[in-house]
């Protein structure tokens, strides 16, 4: 088996969409394929694969927006959570496995930012996909305190499921740079840093005069 994994600029809110694949095996997936779904197919088809499925890490507009092109594009259907409002072809509830040749992807309910997050895990390689859960150094809105608290609860079971060494990948490119691990996130990511759910709801409501006193975007 031979990993492919492309993280793809697909425009909107500095959004970014993914394809993995198996080389060996002919096949991948495309997740959130949002602004941009003829280059990640296009991606798929330079890299030799078939495409499989269609994955939405959560059922917002900018994540699921290029859905029917790529459907059009290459006859996939669309997996999400079942409760995604992309009413998906394929339903992918918590501790779910999707195959990608010789490769998994294991699904995590991760809800705050939707009631649908997912986050996607890939354990051979530990990548880890985050949707709009987990950015570099910062976490995904929350329109509730109670959904803040929801987030919360998602966000400590990441921690405690998958190992530091796991590369986290977002659904957008709102931090310093386009990637990270989970111990780095762990050790510098403020919002992970907070010691319980209090600390974390009081950083939510100071993010803005955080953000302006450390100079960040």
């Amino acid at each position: 088996m031979q990993l492919i994994f492309e993280q793809v600029r697909t425009g909107g809110d500095r959004n970014f969409g993914y394809l993995v694949g198996d080389r060996d095996a002919g096949c991948g997936v495309l997740i959130d394929p949002s602004y941009s779904p003829d280059v990640l197919v296009q991606r798929a088809i330079d890299q030799g694969l078939r495409v499989t499925h269609i994955v939405n890490t959560h059922g917002h507009a900018d994540h699921t927006e290029g859905n029917p092109v790529a459907v059009e594009l290459t006859g996939a259907p669309v997996a999400a959570h079942p409760d995604a409002s992309s009413a998906p072809d394929v339903a992918l509830a918590d501790g779910q496995e999707l195959v990608v040749g010789a490769f998994r992807l294991r699904c995590l309910h991760t809800p705050g930012h939707c009631d649908d997050h997912l986050v996607l895990y890939e354990p051979d390689h530990h990548l880890l996909i985050t949707g709009d859960l987990l950015f570099i150094g910062k976490v995904g809105g929350t329109k509730t305190g109670e959904d803040a608290r929801t987030e919360w609860a998602s966000l400590e079971r990441v921690l405690d499921t998958v190992p530091d060494e796991t590369t986290v990948w977002p659904g957008h490119d709102y931090g310093v740079r386009p990637s990270s691990t989970i111990g780095l996130e762990r050790r510098t990511n403020p919002f992970l840093l907070c010691s319980d759910v209090d600390a974390f709801l009081r950083l939510r409501t100071e993010w803005p005069s955080y953000k302006k006193r450390l100079g960040l975007k």
